[in-house]
């Protein structure tokens, strides 16, 4: 398969992930300030799950950039993250309407936990496609950022059985972590860009 059907796919199963947390936004029927203190909880978790879909849109799109073809196990992988990556608007929806209290924190987290591990899976997946002299693996290296985000989910999910607030920080700490897209392969392919176009 083309790696371009591959991230079309991809774009549009996250583009309806998205679409289906927002409608989870719903009008308050008050015309007061005070309706929309109420609905904030919803919008924050909103706003936290978004910003997750967008670094793994992000991330993903880097990763593509790598790949120079597709095989069985690289479509499983993806799929494995599409699947946990698409159910983050549930846990989203009852970590909101519950105003985080301590089960949906702990779902919450374990539904931001899951994707992780999948994409680990999918760049495992990739580089062994790839082989381990290529853009992906040298780009990678010992992912680091990777493994403190993994741990920092666990955290965060212990943390939701004594205190849901230390929980969320703990997710936003992650959030905070990959705001930034991850340019290690973005810098690669570029350099390697350079190097092959003439002068």
């Amino acid at each position: 398969m083309n790696r371009d059907r591959l991230a079309a796919f991809s774009d549009g199963v996250l583009a309806i992930i998205i679409t289906i947390m927002v409608l989870e936004l719903k009008v308050p029927h008050s015309a007061e300030w005070s309706a929309l203190v109420e609905v904030l909880p919803v919008f924050l978790s909103y706003t936290l799950s978004f910003i997750y879909i967008a670094i793994y849109w992000n991330n993903h799109h880097h990763l593509l950039h790598a790949i120079s073809r597709v095989d069985g196990r690289i479509l499983w992988a993806n799929n494995n993250l599409l699947f946990w990556l698409s159910l983050v608007p549930f846990a989203t929806a009852w970590a909101g309407e519950n105003h985080f209290a301590r089960q949906p924190s702990i779902l919450f987290g374990f539904a931001l936990l899951m994707p992780a591990i999948a994409y680990t899976f999918l760049v495992m997946a990739i580089q062994h496609n790839e082989g381990s002299e290529k853009t992906l693996a040298r780009a990678i290296g010992r992912d680091i950022k990777g493994k403190i985000s993994l741990a920092l989910y666990i955290a965060g999910i212990i943390a939701g059985f004594f205190q849901p607030a230390f929980a969320y920080a703990f997710y936003v700490a992650v959030a905070l972590i990959w705001l930034i897209p991850d340019p290690r392969i973005e810098r690669l392919i570029a350099n390697q860009e350079r190097e092959i176009t003439p002068e």
